[in-house]
């Protein structure tokens, strides 16, 4: 495979030329590494996106949105597919970076090809997947857009110069942020398989859709409603090699936490993401197809509680 580092610079680039139509902000830092505002300050749409979820996975997973309805309603939602994801949602999409500093202080979680040029999480070994390209892309999480402090350190990490560096950076409450989790749907569901033991190697394709959750710029309710679309909304369907005893332990469903909204989970941990359960973050309903075999399906959406938790008022 072609450097996935490589294929999202490529889609950087496409950000970059139509940065005015995405309402995408690049700034360069005087390390010379480049960061895009996707959702911080900036205010990207949909279609931005849509974008940056296809960085996120390196070009190798389709993204669109669709119309579907949460308890009646019509929302939006949005969609991934990759024939390729072991490498698209473990090697690059997962969120696996933490970028903690105190002075400046700055607090971000990194996703992207960049983890795949330093590969020291133990899915690279299972995949059989290590980059080298001299340039990077790492998405970044955070209320704050990251400086220079955040771009070296990044470029050290990954074996790069910092010019090389490109920092496309989101809030949580921003349109950016409900649709790059939203497409997180299928993520999950390989992780969580891959956490049970699964060699992830045996699954052949994955596509997962998810509610769009309603932007709040208030970011204890993005992180509660974006995580909610997954849980109570979000839908996998998983193409395997082989069949597995723990099929059924994938969904959300199988978690003594469900039925309770994520901002209560995230209050119950004090607001610190590293110390909610992982396995809490599991798509709602998931169908297992093992090739020549039986095809499972495991889980329920939970539409009363996304009603609530996106605040919908019907009438």
């Amino acid at each position: 495979m072609d450097s996935i580092n490589r294929m999202a610079v490529e889609l950087i680039d496409e950000a970059i030329d139509f940065a005015d139509e995405l309402r995408v902000v690049p700034y360069e830092l005087d390390s010379g590494a480049t960061v895009l505002d996707f959702g911080v300050d900036a205010e990207g749409g949909v279609e931005a996106g849509l974008l940056l979820a296809e960085i996120q996975t390196a070009g190798l997973a389709t993204v669109q949105t669709r119309m579907d309805e949460v308890a009646g309603t019509p929302m939006p939602y949005v969609e991934l597919q990759t024939d390729h994801p072991d490498v698209a949602v473990l090697c690059s999409q997962k969120a696996g970076w933490e970028l903690t500093f105190e002075d400046p202080e700055f607090d971000g979680l990194g996703s992207g090809p960049a983890r795949a040029l330093v590969g020291e999480e133990d899915e690279f070994r299972a995949v059989g997947y290590f980059d080298e390209f001299d340039l990077t892309v790492l998405a970044v999480e955070a209320i704050d857009l990251p400086g220079d402090q955040v771009a070296e350190h990044v470029a050290e990490t990954a074996g790069v110069e910092p010019s090389g560096v490109f920092l496309p950076t989101f809030a949580s409450g921003s349109t950016v942020g409900s649709v790059t989790t939203a497409a997180r749907a299928a993520e999950m569901a390989v992780f969580r398989l891959f956490e049970l033991g699964y060699d992830p190697t045996n699954v052949l394709s994955a596509f997962g859709s998810a509610p769009l959750a309603p932007v709040s710029y208030d970011e204890g309710v993005a992180m509660g409603r974006t995580n909610d679309a997954l849980a109570y909304g979000g839908e996998v369907h998983l193409t395997v090699a082989e069949g597995f005893e723990d099929f059924d332990q994938v969904p959300s469903t199988a978690r003594d936490e469900y039925g309770k909204p994520f901002e209560r989970i995230f209050d119950d941990a004090d607001w610190d993401f590293y110390e909610v359960p992982a396995e809490v973050f599991a798509p709602a309903k998931v169908t297992i197809d093992v090739v020549n075999g039986p095809t499972y399906a495991f889980g329920e959406t939970d539409e009363e509680l996304l009603a609530e938790s996106f605040d919908l008022r019907q009438s």
